[in-house]
């Protein structure tokens, strides 16, 4: 074939990239329809730059996308690559090769390949800090586990290998490093703005638009020395953030940069 194609493993099918966004999915009016059930209605895209041809997965689906049993989030493909779309196996074929040193190739960043549990894991550690509060740690352990309805010894099993699949050494703020590491190579991704957890908001009576919510007890009398919310620089947006009783002075409740 003269260009680049994609040809499904389970029913022998091809498709040809003709165009420079072709949709892979279980939806009626994709460009390349799997039946199987672990593939989302739209699942990925595949996506076609001169003579080379990457992956994007779109997020939509728990089963995520995989190239040569890899997951991933973005990637370049090559001729022959066996793509999984949930369970679904697809192979391409007709790109255009190009050679690459020995030492490019060992440069190339290797994504770690992590299990279903690993990745609720990960999910549940960002979380929080995915949302769009301000200064907002990953979750603890503890509050993994109640997320996931698991032990909490049976989380910090999975965040030591974690810790050794994605090479995250010891020392300070380990799980913000695991955090880190995991958004950077697209195993997590933010949530829809409804589907996150508003924890600050919790208890809290939702106030109709344009008017204040009211807090749960009176704020106390602000002290002359410190700032009021509305004089300092709002990271989010008002509606995003939950009303707080003024605290006496002292310590800081908020979760402030350091903890990251």
């Amino acid at each position: 074939m003269e260009c680049p194609f994609i040809r499904v493993e389970e029913s022998g099918g091809v498709v040809q990239l003709l165009g420079e966004v072709t949709t892979v999915g279980r939806g009626k009016f994709v460009d390349v329809q799997l039946a199987d059930p672990s593939v989302s209605m739209l699942h990925a895209e595949l996506i076609r730059r001169g003579p080379y041809v990457y992956v994007t997965d779109l997020g939509l689906s728990r089963n995520g996308t995989r190239v040569n049993g890899r997951l991933v989030a973005r990637r370049l493909l090559a001729d022959g690559d066996v793509v999984t779309f949930g369970s679904a196996r697809c192979r391409i074929g007709g790109v255009a090769g190009e050679e690459l040193s020995a030492d490019a190739d060992l440069r190339r960043p290797a994504t770690p390949e992590l299990t279903r549990r690993e990745l609720d894991v990960v999910t549940s550690l960002c979380r929080p800090a995915l949302s769009d509060e301000a200064f907002v740690a990953p979750a603890a352990a503890r509050e993994i586990a109640v997320d996931l309805v698991v032990t909490e010894a049976a989380v910090k099993q999975h965040l030591l290998r974690l810790y050794q699949k994605l090479r995250i050494p010891e020392g300070p703020n380990r799980r913000v490093r695991l955090a880190n590491e995991v958004v950077a190579l697209g195993l997590v991704r933010p949530l829809p703005q409804p589907m996150l957890p508003d924890r600050a908001a919790q208890g809290a009576t939702p106030a109709p638009p344009g008017t204040a919510a009211s807090p749960a007890t009176p704020p106390a009398a602000p002290h002359p020395s410190v700032p009021s919310v509305a004089a300092l620089p709002q990271a989010v947006p008002p509606q995003a953030a939950s009303p707080q009783p003024e605290a006496a002075p002292g310590p800081a409740g908020a979760i402030s940069p350091a903890t990251w």
